[in-house]
């Protein structure tokens, strides 16, 4: 199988300008080596969006330096104009039912190591690591046979939910899309075979039940021939493909990492929101 590329969005450590982004790339196989913590700077993987443009060239960080991992962070992997979920996506029992999607709000999206914040009504609050899809480029009206021409690779997500919110709001809104209830990275992996992946989470070290991606009820394709029956899909875009395996709750003081084989580990601290009681 071919080497799987690592993409990732980065932002140096020091010093950095407030925004600053820069895109790197990998082709190690083994991501701990030191060849897999040496990374090339590289030019957008997203042409097409201004959102994920790089920041002007600085000495360095130049298409073409390298660059060790400790001299950057990793951000979520892409900023996207859309962050879809598919909704009761798994086993026979959810493909018995007609495909179902949801909207998560572009701005709960956070990265690698940013702290999931909690409101004081967000009651009982799941982490759901799930498989997700960055789409590469504008994409409506795909087919079985074009659909992963749309895809740049596949990242981790954690579709972060209040089940308590999930109950009263039947849109999902208020259980889905607050702010930073959707961590993704830390990097893209472009060439993955996604059948059978095992995904799980680990609750303050306690590795949960996993299980696989080929415990989703509709596959990768499938998912995009249906989103993009009825929408566009722009480069960035993150679709999370449904969680399979076991969680446990979640509160202030917790650690939650989300695994999927074959991409690694996306790891978030959990504490009390910030914004309740300031002025936003």
């Amino acid at each position: 199988m071919t080497t799987p590329l690592r993409l990732a969005r980065v932002r140096p450590v020091s010093p950095a300008a407030p925004g600053e982004q820069f895109f790197v790339a990998n082709s190690a196989a083994d991501f701990a080596s030191d060849a897999g913590t040496t990374w090339t700077v590289v030019d957008t993987p997203f042409p097409g969006s201004r959102a994920n443009a790089a920041s002007p060239a600085r000495a360095g960080w130049t298409p073409g330096d390298s660059v060790h991992q400790r001299s950057f962070e990793f951000l979520a992997p892409s900023v996207p104009a859309n962050v879809l979920g598919m909704a009761h996506n798994t086993g026979e029992a959810g493909r018995a039912l007609p495909p179902q999607a949801f909207h998560k709000a572009a701005t709960s999206v956070i990265g690698p190591g940013d702290a999931i914040e909690l409101g004081s009504d967000a009651g009982q609050v799941d982490p759901e690591a799930e498989l997700a899809i960055v789409i590469g480029r504008k994409a409506r009206g795909l087919t079985p046979d074009t659909a992963r021409s749309a895809v740049l690779g596949f990242t981790i997500g954690n579709d972060v939910t209040s089940r308590d919110l999930q109950k009263s709001d039947e849109l999902w809104i208020s259980a889905k899309s607050q702010d930073t209830f959707t961590p993704a990275g830390p990097w893209i992996v472009t060439t993955l075979d996604v059948t059978d992946l095992a995904i799980g989470i680990v609750h303050n070290g306690t590795a949960l039940a996993p299980a696989s991606s080929a415990d989703l009820g509709w596959n990768v394709d499938e998912i995009l021939v249906y989103l993009t029956s009825f929408m566009t899909l722009h480069p960035g875009d993150l679709v999370l493909t449904g969680f399979p395996a076991e969680c446990a709750p979640i509160g202030p003081g917790d650690t939650v990492t989300c695994r999927v084989e074959g991409i690694g580990e996306l790891t978030n601290p959990v504490k009390a929101a910030s914004w309740e009681g300031s002025a936003a």
